[in-house]
């Protein structure tokens, strides 16, 4: 079968692979449509940053190169001998978080944390073997399209409701990017009233008003707090730090009210250099969250089969899986206006 397969730093390639044997709790998915995430092009650009090189990974038994894409939906062409809930031609969307499933959720999300599609075989291929575990059923009203954007709309979901975004809040998002857009879409619908975001492209910052944004600020032409202060003077409820790079780190905290909340949302690709006290002299709570549990999971499916989210505004192009470099990684890398760009793999609605 062809998949697109990470072998190194900027070297991803279209090939042909084997798809090994089906474990009897998996079923084999054929893959309709994958998105490409922000992790997928650390990881073309400066990876290994979560892709196993030296050794193999604990919950997957897979090392590099492997097959990337973690963001996917499609059809069940197969099921292992011992999967009974599922059966061929069931659409579903894939949960891709490797745990241990020993803890509570909220809990064991931070427990082994394996990831397919970075850590293991993933979505960027014509079929994939998943475990049962790790399946969730699309509703009827949701095309697979829109499966492949569940993944991460449930990590904006799962932020803002960490971040606790109630009634009324207002919110400060930094950085427009596709999870960015997703958490606007996310603390509008669980009631903000103010979301202002702030970006260095205009056309970025125009997507955010588009899909819901309150105010828009490019930060490369205004003073970000300056700006966000004329608009709450006592600092925003909740901040979410969207762009993972230290100015916009330490912008979130300052344009955040004393015992706020700043969310840590993105990847940060290397160490910054931070001072502490930024905190006990704001009085601001810096939290963090990363994936989903479950439960979020399958809630972000029912919100947006509901009409309560609606992710759809954020793709900006569709590509053919042979395009996935050039037309995927590339454009990623060098046209800020682009956002989701999904891969057609089977295209089955």
């Amino acid at each position: 079968m062809k998949a697109a397969v990470w072998h190194g730093v900027k070297d991803i390639r279209v090939e042909e692979v084997e798809l090994r044997a089906l474990r009897e709790e998996e079923v084999k998915v054929k893959v309709a449509w994958a998105g490409i995430c922000g992790s997928d092009l650390h990881e073309y650009e400066e990876g290994p940053v979560f892709v196993p090189v030296n050794e193999k990974a604990e919950l997957t038994g897979e090392v590099a190169p492997l097959t990337m894409g973690h963001e996917f939906a499609g059809i069940i062409e197969e099921v292992g001998s011992k999967v009974t809930d599922f059966k061929a031609g069931d659409r579903v969307v894939i949960n891709p978080t490797l745990t241990y499933r020993n803890k509570h959720e909220e809990v064991d999300r931070y427990d082994g944390f394996n990831f397919i599609g970075l850590h293991g075989n993933g979505g960027f291929a014509e079929y994939v073997n998943v475990p049962v575990t790790n399946i969730h059923r699309l509703a009827d009203n949701l095309t697979l399209q829109d499966g492949a954007l569940v993944e991460p709309m449930a990590v904006a979901v799962q932020a803002v409701k960490d971040a606790g975004v109630t009634l009324g809040d207002s919110v400060a998002v930094f950085g427009a990017g596709p999870i960015g857009l997703l958490t606007v879409i996310a603390a509008k619908a669980s009631g903000a009233s103010k979301v202002i975001v702030l970006d260095l492209s205009d056309d970025r910052l125009e997507k955010a008003k588009e899909l819901g944004a309150t105010h828009a600020i490019n930060s490369g032409k205004e003073n970000p707090v300056q700006a966000v202060r004329a608009i709450v003077a006592d600092g925003v409820d909740v901040s979410f730090e969207v762009a993972g790079v230290a100015p916009t780190f330490k912008q979130a905290i300052d344009v955040t009210k004393p015992r706020g909340n700043m969310m840590i949302v993105s990847i940060f690709a290397r160490p910054i250099e931070w001072n502490p006290m930024q905190l006990t002299n704001t009085g601001v709570n810096v939290l963090s969250s990363i994936v989903y549990t479950p439960s979020i999971f399958q809630r972000t499916i029912d919100a947006m089969s509901a009409g309560q989210l609606n992710p759809q505004g954020i793709i900006t192009s569709q590509i053919e899986l042979d395009e996935i470099v050039e037309k995927g990684f590339k454009t990623l890398t060098n046209d800020k206006t682009q956002s989701k760009i999904l891969v057609e793999i089977s295209g089955e609605n």
